[in-house]
């Protein structure tokens, strides 16, 4: 039986990544984060009626390091999945020192103690593409870092910190930098959620810079295959990319979003001025997830789409009682 740690397991992507384990009988699961569990709707392992190999676990990596180090000591896992950060862009332009604080500093203290324990056979790094900054041509893994933002400074730092402990130590690090992940359950004022939500009530969406920014959705599911994928087959200190075909704009996206409601994009939507660091485009290559692990991802966005709306509609007695914007916590 596998013991496999996830940090970040209250996170969107997290809790997905849980749930996909748990489909794994050879798996124990171990999740931690900084808050308590969220709300049942938000957790997609708690609509299982077997959680006999998984338990959660409250540790803020800022605050709580040594008791983290503590318990995993007494844990020993064989692997650990990391995907604790503050991971919002623009309001990283306003307290930049915490963006670094947890995905750096915090981190530095952590791989630092890691690298001692001789428990730990592979530690899988959750990264961001949006490291790269604003990339024409095909991005690869070996691309340089180019961040236009303080969120995507502090990912970058980050990686170059633990691939350093990696060189220096033998660290058993695989880096995984997925595009912009998307699915039912996600934080609600992401913007396929948002859109939904937001022609329910009635409200107009704003459309950054026209939405014309051309992003990569990709189903949290398919990123979770990516991510067990690499985490059993993935080699020692390589990065690896999960995007899908192609990219398409944030405003198309919203279209396809109101017309399964019976909108048209004009009717639900404005244009409001652009973010400062946007990105134009945020399309990165793949080739070499799918031809290592024959990974590929499965889940169309249309499908994915429908997906989103059904969990609205079925969870929309409880969504009206959450925040709708981005709440930050240091």
């Amino acid at each position: 039986m596998q013991k496999i740690v996830v940090i970040g397991s209250n996170s969107f992507s997290g809790q997905d990544f849980v749930d996909l384990l748990l489909d794994h009988a050879d798996i124990t699961a171990i999740g931690i984060s900084r808050s308590p569990e969220r709300p049942a709707p938000f957790l997609r392992y708690r609509q299982r009626e077997d959680l006999s190999r998984f338990r959660f676990q409250r540790f803020d990596m800022n605050a709580d390091m040594p008791a983290l180090i503590d318990f995993l000591d007494a844990e020993r896992p064989e692997a650990i999945v990391n995907f604790a950060a503050q991971s919002e862009v623009g309001p990283s332009w306003e307290h930049p020192e915490q963006w670094f604080e947890t995905n750096t500093v915090a981190l530095a203290r952590f791989v630092n103690s890691m690298r001692r324990r001789d428990y730990i056979e592979r530690y899988v790094h959750i990264s961001s593409p949006e490291a790269y900054g604003n990339c024409t041509g095909v991005v690869t893994e070996t691309t340089p870092d180019n961040p236009s933002t303080p969120y995507a400074a502090s990912k970058a730092a980050a990686d170059m910190l633990v691939d350093v402990y990696r060189k220096q130590y033998g660290f058993p690090l695989v880096t995984i930098r997925a595009t912009n992940v998307y699915g039912a359950r996600q934080q609600l004022h992401k913007i396929i959620m948002r859109a939904a939500i937001y022609i329910k009530l009635g409200r107009t969406i704003e459309l950054h810079g026209g939405g014309r920014a051309v992003k990569s959705f990709i189903h949290v599911r398919d990123v979770s295959a990516g991510e067990l994928a690499a985490l059993r087959h993935g080699e020692v200190g390589e990065r690896y990319h999960l995007s899908p075909n192609a990219g398409v704009a944030v405003r198309d996206v919203v279209r396809l979003v109101a017309q399964a409601f019976g909108k048209r994009l004009e009717d639900v939507s404005k244009v409001v001025e652009d973010r400062p660091g946007q990105d134009s485009a945020y399309v990165i290559d793949s080739t070499k997830a799918r031809s290592k692990f024959g990974w590929e991802p499965e889940i169309s966005l249309e499908a994915g789409i429908t997906e989103c709306i059904d969990w609205v509609q079925a969870n929309w007695d409880f969504i009206r009682t959450q925040p709708l914007e981005y709440q930050h916590k240091p």
